[in-house]
This record gives C-alpha cells, sequence and structure tokens, in this order.
C-alpha cells in the first residue's frame, strides 16, 4: 500500500509539474524581450496582381503528406489529462485544415506508458504530416534509436523531431546538461530511422555553422525557432522555486538569434534544406512573410496554445484567420503559389 501511495504521490507532482508549464504559458508574461525581426519586414503590396483570389492556391507538400497550407502546429504539449484535451483539438483542427502538426516531448510518454494516450492523435488527424518529439539530449542519458523508433511508432508519425535547449536545461533546477558528443549520436539516429528527422531549438535560434553540421549529419529539414517569441527561460524563472536559479535565469530574458537572422542565415547557406520557421510568429501575414524569406513552413505555439484552452470553436476560428491572412497576403503581392512567394515580394526596413 505504501509503495502505490508514492507511486500515485509521485503522478500527482508529475502532473502539476506539466499542467504548470501550460499555466504559465497561458497566464505569464514569458515573451522574450527581443524581437523576431519580423516587424521590419514588409512584403511589396501589388496595386494590380492581376489573379483572382480565388487563384491563390497555398498547398504544399513535404515529406510525402499534401498540406493545404504552410502551417505548422509546432510541438508543445503532452503527459496529462489537460494536454491531451488539447492535443485533440489541434489535431482536430489540423485536420480540417490541412496543417502539419508536433507533438510534445514524448519521454513521459517512453517512461509513463500510463501517458501515452495524451499524445495519440493519428485517429483525429489521419492525413496530416505528423512530427514526433524527444530531447536531444536524452540521447547522452541511455536513449537509443530504439527509443526514437517507439516514439515514432507510438503515434504513427511521419518524421520525428530532435529538440535542442541547452539554456532551458541548463536553467532548469534539475535539468539534463551534458550535451557532449551529441552532434554523432543524432548522426547514429539520422541513419538507422526509415523516417526523416528534424532538429529544432525551443526558443533561441539556430547558427548557421550549427545547421550545416547537423545537415551533414543526415538531418533533413531544421526548425529554427528562432528568439523574439516564448522565453523558456522566463518560464523556468517562474517555475522554479530556488532563488538562484531564478536570478540567473532571469538576465537571460533576452538571449539569442532572432528569428529572421536565423531563417535567412541559414538559407543563404543551405538552399535546399527544408526550412520550418517558428519563434514569436503569431498570424498568417507573419508565416507569408516567412515563406517569402525562404521558410518551407511557418510554425505557431501559443496562439494555438491560447485558443486551444478555450475551445475548439476558438481553435477553428483562429485557423480561419490565420488561413485567410495567408491567402490574402498571397493575393495582395500577386503570388498565385508558394513558389512565387519569394524574396522578389519582400521590403525590409532597418
Amino acid at each position: 500500500m505504501r509503495v502505490y501511495f508514492m507511486e500515485m504521490t509521485e503522478d500527482h507532482e508529475f502532473e502539476q509539474r506539466k499542467d504548470k508549464h501550460i499555466q504559465i504559458n497561458l497566464s505569464e508574461d514569458v515573451q522574450s524581450s527581443m524581437g523576431t525581426g519580423l516587424d521590419e519586414i514588409r512584403l511589396v503590396h501589388n496595386a494590380l496582381p492581376e489573379i483572382a483570389l480565388g487563384e491563390v492556391d497555398p498547398s504544399m507538400e513535404l515529406f510525402g503528406r499534401k498540406m493545404n497550407y504552410p502551417v505548422l502546429i509546432s510541438s508543445m504539449t503532452g503527459g496529462t489529462p489537460r494536454a491531451s484535451g488539447i492535443n485533440q483539438i489541434l489535431a482536430e483542427v489540423a485536420q480540417e485544415f490541412g496543417f502539419a502538426m508536433g507533438v510534445g516531448s514524448q519521454r513521459v510518454a517512453l517512461e509513463r506508458p500510463e501517458t501515452s494516450y495524451s499524445f495519440n492523435v493519428r485517429k483525429t488527424a489521419p492525413d496530416i504530416l505528423l512530427f514526433a518529439n524527444l530531447g536531444a539530449v536524452q540521447l547522452n542519458y541511455g536513449y537509443t534509436v530504439e527509443h526514437c523508433r517507439r516514439a515514432i511508432d507510438a503515434i504513427e508519425a511521419d518524421a520525428l523531431i530532435l529538440h535542442l535547449n541547452p539554456l532551458q536545461e541548463a536553467l532548469m533546477d534539475d535539468g539534463d546538461t551534458d550535451f557532449s558528443g551529441l552532434l554523432k549520436k543524432i548522426e547514429a539516429v539520422c541513419d538507422a530511422l526509415e523516417q526523416p528527422v528534424v532538429v529544432k531549438e525551443v526558443g533561441w535560434g539556430i547558427s548557421t555553422f550549427t545547421a550545416k553540421r547537423l545537415v551533414e549529419a543526415g538531418v533533413r529539414a531544421i526548425d529554427v525557432a528562432g528568439a523574439g517569441g516564448t522565453s523558456w527561460s522566463q518560464v523556468e524563472k517562474i517555475r522554479s522555486e530556488n532563488l538562484l536559479q531564478k536570478m540567473i535565469a532571469d538576465d537571460f530574458r533576452n538571449w539569442g538569434i532572432a528569428t529572421v537572422d536565423a531563417l535567412t542565415e541559414i538559407r543563404s547557406v543551405l538552399p535546399e534544406i527544408p526550412l520550418f520557421a517558428s519563434g514569436g510568429l503569431k498570424n498568417g501575414v507573419d508565416i507569408a512573410k516567412c515563406v517569402a524569406l525562404g521558410a518551407n513552413l511557418g510554425g505557431l505555439a501559443r496562439p494555438f496554445l491560447v485558443a486551444a484552452a478555450k475551445s475548439l470553436n476558438d481553435t477553428r476560428l483562429k485557423a480561419q484567420a490565420i488561413t485567410g491572412q495567408i491567402k490574402i497576403a498571397m493575393f495582395a503581392v500577386g503570388a498565385r503559389r508558394l513558389s512565387e512567394l519569394n524574396s522578389e515580394k519582400i521590403i525590409k526596413k532597418i
């Protein structure tokens, strides 16, 4: 009986931690004090587009999946009943609108199988491009190719995201901070898996130096996840009960590579690799700007989280606004297809 009680207590504490991350993101000011750079970007208005709005086609294909829009519902959550409800809403909207979707880190599902239900969205969204998700650093803490394969198989994912979060781990009270020799292990995962491997940051950006090394190791796409959106240093500061950790985290609010800088710099040296732009994107106009700058997908997290925490209808309305903005932005610059939404359609104001 005592063991059972302890297990139940640990489960309760775990759920509190996971749900606290959700609540902090919804209720606290955790935005980076840096800008994404998107406010300095203007798309060139075309007063004579010579196309009809109905001709605009923002569809695309990636990793064998057809998508109606270049929209990624970025990896966010899982592991608790509340997270499960949010994931089901997000999956339903992704299916309806033809978006891609990533789930939150599945480490919890691998270590606590009873939580796996919270990530299972494939029945709700049978046709979407779906990304499994694990922290790359776990490859230094006992995880293997088999763990990666299990994460993919568990949710019938099309690809695996390995996320990089060294700063977040360093700012956590009990973070996993051994990132040594990780590139070789990422390369081994890329070599062994049949599915594509995507690497993303969690909100501080990826440099060209790192991006080139990842691609050389076999990574098939990169999510730049730049600075300017949610600051996980602020999230960890608020979550921590350790005064010293709070003090340390406080001065990392403006850390990182801005989303626009990460995106444009990586695209300049890696012209062919699929790039996802995330980190502070708020709407469909931001996504259109990122596509014009070289992104294949634009990823949003907090805007969808806020909507899904309210209701399915709120999430559907948010999706309708985003898709409408993408199509109208393309129309207003004279782009029938995403391939025509390019650098010639940009004004950058310094």
